[in-house]
């Protein structure tokens, strides 16, 4: 990956506070996953065995920690990540092709 880490800016927003923009190119990221969730469909093997499930970018880990689901870089509510990661919505961080 080219530049996986995230950019930030701060803005005026002219009533004198402070807006803070976040950026990362996912682009890698996104296709990266797809080709292991195409090796994942390719696996022969039991459910029950270890699985890598997602690769989540910086700034989406960032949204988790907001929402309480991490902290840091670690999982604090696996309930609460697991209901996120399977959400279609989060389609695109997984690499696993179950429901985690």
């Amino acid at each position: 990956m080219s530049n996986p880490i995230r950019t930030q800016q701060a803005f005026a927003d002219g009533d004198g506070g402070l807006v803070i923009e976040t950026k990362q190119d996912v682009s890698e990221i996104i296709e990266a996953n797809k080709q292991q969730l195409f090796y994942d469909q390719q696996r022969i093997g039991g459910l029950n065995e270890l699985h890598h499930v997602a690769r989540i970018p910086f700034t989406v880990i960032d949204v988790l920690n907001q929402k309480g689901i991490m902290k840091g870089f670690q999982v604090i509510d696996d309930v609460g990540f697991a209901r996120w990661l399977n959400d279609p919505e989060n389609a695109a961080w997984k690499t696993y092709r179950g429901t985690v």
